[in-house]
């Protein structure tokens, strides 16, 4: 079992958005708040030992919510660039294992993130978040899978070693990822 205490939560929002249309999609109105600014409300309290955001375009104050701002200046080379760029910064700082969690996704809770650190059991975790079919991030990978998250390629980020770990079951709209305005639709009608 992992603690936050021993993890840095890596926040992905440096996505190009091409879905979603021309507007920054973690900007976007949801319940009185930004998009992105859900998963950070829902983790604020757990105690990591740092916070990294992976930010391109977007205008959000991740700085202001206790993150340190990693700028991706090629948001163009996928899902992989981002989370290098995060799993570099982390390897620096020293921690066991990193917690990678998406801004388009808002009900990811606290709950859910606490119990994928319960079933890491040590430096070799890959502990992916599941729906009970797919698996999907958030995710908790041990320090020894750092190296392999660094050779990273494209826009698969880390989909074939998530496939390949231990999934924690979560709702599936606990695990809603906005990608579309109707993913945004959808998560609005859910509350």
């Amino acid at each position: 079992m992992l603690t936050p205490e021993q993890c840095v939560l890596i926040l992905l929002a440096a996505g190009r958005s091409v879905r979603f249309g021309d507007v920054d999609k973690l900007q976007q109105d949801f319940l009185g708040k930004p998009l992105a600014f859900h998963v950070v409300t829902a983790l604020e309290a757990m105690p990591f030992k740092a916070r990294l955001a992976v930010c391109s375009g977007s205008d959000l104050d991740f700085a202001s919510r206790g993150y340190r701002v990693i700028h991706n200046d090629d948001p163009g080379d996928g899902m992989s660039g981002s989370v290098k760029l995060g799993v570099a910064a982390a390897r620096e700082i020293g921690c066991e294992a990193v917690v990678i969690a998406l801004a388009d996704m808002p009900r990811v809770t606290a709950t859910h993130i606490y119990r994928l650190l319960e079933a890491a059991a040590g430096r070799d975790a890959v502990i992916a978040s599941s729906n009970g079919v797919h698996p999907t991030p958030p995710a908790v990978f041990g320090a020894d899978q750092f190296e392999a998250l660094l050779t990273l390629e494209g826009d698969e980020g880390a989909r074939a070693m998530v496939r390949a770990g231990r999934h924690v079951i979560a709702p599936e709209a606990e695990l809603l990822d906005v990608d579309r305005p109707e993913d945004l639709a959808r998560l609005r009608s859910l509350r």
